[in-house]
């Protein structure tokens, strides 16, 4: 990941949270807005690569189905741990 990669702004990281899959949308919009603010940089930029993948193959990440890169293990991780929070009640 480069060091000189731009953190996007709140209103187009949400946007970017619309999935074509209900079950994302849920966990990565209430990551966004849940822990997205006090994450570090690093975190927030590992976040914003996470966004770019494939709704099927980041699914098959927070199942534990397959092993996701390095570089957005940690990211898969924090969610993961964090499903419980992120369910809508």
């Amino acid at each position: 990941m480069e060091s000189q990669a731009t953190l996007l702004p709140i209103q187009a990281l949400r946007w970017r949270c619309r999935r074509g899959m209900r079950e994302l949308d849920v966990l990565v919009g209430r990551w966004l807005e849940l822990f997205h603010p006090s994450a570090s940089d690093s975190l927030k930029l590992e976040f914003q690569l996470l966004l770019d993948c494939e709704d099927d193959v980041i699914w098959d990440w927070m199942m534990g189905r397959s092993d996701p890169p390095l570089e957005l293990a940690r990211i898969v991780a924090h969610i993961r741990e964090r499903s419980d929070q992120l369910a809508l009640r």
